[in-house]
């Protein structure tokens, strides 16, 4: 992968969480606000799909299981991003369990409302499959991510995307606790491996702990030093 590609993966279009927020409040939109403890799931899969949510504060976990029990996470969301929009295209059953990774604040708003809106509130609705195209996208990388990149290096670039690297309305690079055995779910590898390269990149001044865990910018580097071998 050139360069070029690598920077665009790791920086996604800015969204500004498209001001979803406003967009909610200035629409009229039938919803209610809950508030979730960490480690506490959301809905489950197999679950009929009647709601779509969006995250005001905090981060979802977002994971299948197999016929055989194996559970793989799919992806880490956190605040202005919306998950479980699977029932707008006529899916009647949750695909995957969404599970709270801190405390999270989320409007939950049913298929029909927001489908209503979506009809009435044009921008909001460009805005909104702009957000949806976009992250198609990521799962797309995130893919080629798997398939082809060393689990350092996906590591690397799954720790920026947590951090949100790139994104205006959230500079800063810190992100919530998040287990070792999520992330070495997340990139594809064991616990023992993702706890060898974090204790790499500690060393190497690329993170720290100190009331959560800090990405520095130059973590970048991970992903693009193997991109030119």
């Amino acid at each position: 992968m050139k360069t070029s590609n690598i920077k665009s993966a790791i920086k996604p279009k800015p969204i500004d969480a498209f001001n979803a927020q406003a967009f909610l409040d200035s629409a009229g939109l039938s919803r209610r606000i809950v508030e979730y403890r960490k480690s506490q799931k959301v809905y489950s899969q197999g679950e009929l799909a009647k709601s779509i949510l969006y995250i005001q504060n905090g981060g979802i976990k977002l994971s299948v299981v197999n016929e055989v029990g194996k559970e793989a996470v799919v992806a880490i969301l956190g605040a202005g991003d919306f998950f479980g929009e699977g029932c707008l295209a006529g899916q009647k059953v949750r695909m995957g369990t969404a599970t709270t990774v801190t405390p999270t604040t989320l409007l939950v708003i049913e298929k029909q409302e927001m489908i209503r809106v979506l009809h009435v509130e044009h921008e909001f609705s460009d805005r909104f499959v702009d957000y949806m195209l976009t992250r198609n996208i990521r799962i797309e990388q995130d893919l080629v991510d798997q398939l082809f990149n060393s689990s350092e290096k996906r590591l690397a670039r799954t720790l920026l995307l947590l951090a949100r690297y790139g994104k205006q309305d959230q500079p800063q690079k810190v992100v919530a606790k998040i287990s070792q055995e999520t992330l070495a779910e997340m990139i594809g590898t064991t616990r023992s491996r993702v706890n060898f390269f974090m204790n790499k990149f500690r060393k190497l001044g690329f993170i720290r702990y100190n009331g959560g865990l800090h990405i520095d910018s130059s973590l970048l580097s991970v992903v693009l030093h193997e991109s030119e071998h």
